[in-house]
């Protein structure tokens, strides 16, 4: 009723219920707003593995550069190894490519003579 006098245990479980409700309320949304916020800053894994990729490159770096003294010096180290590196895997490169043409080729011959044979 209008103008009813509300007993204080009644004031005060209203209240309660009240306030339960409105951290529910803002719970439901800080929830939200937190998903949003993650959906719109969602990454590309290959743009994030390439990001760590130089990371890594660049922490290597400057431990050579700690370990010889210098940048120069660790320039120098990193230059010498993977000069070392493609004096070794361009030969193996190179058989693998001529073996896959070579591949093909015999492919290609095979697949020919069996058109050839078999239209006769």
């Amino acid at each position: 009723m209008v103008g009813e006098r509300i007993s204080p245990d009644e004031r005060t479980a209203t209240t309660t219920v009240d306030l339960q409700e409105v951290r529910a309320d803002v719970r439901q949304a800080y929830e939200r707003g937190r998903r949003d916020e993650r959906a719109s800053r969602r990454r590309h894994p290959i743009f994030m593995t390439l990001t760590f990729a130089a990371a890594i490159c660049g922490v290597a770096l400057l431990a050579l550069a700690a370990v010889n003294g210098s940048f120069g010096a660790g320039g120098e180290v990193a230059d010498q190894n993977l000069s070392a590196a493609v004096n070794q895997a361009e030969p193996q490169v190179r058989d693998a490519a001529s073996q896959a043409g070579q591949s093909l080729h015999d492919a290609g011959a095979t697949a020919k003579a069996k058109a050839t044979g078999s239209s006769s």
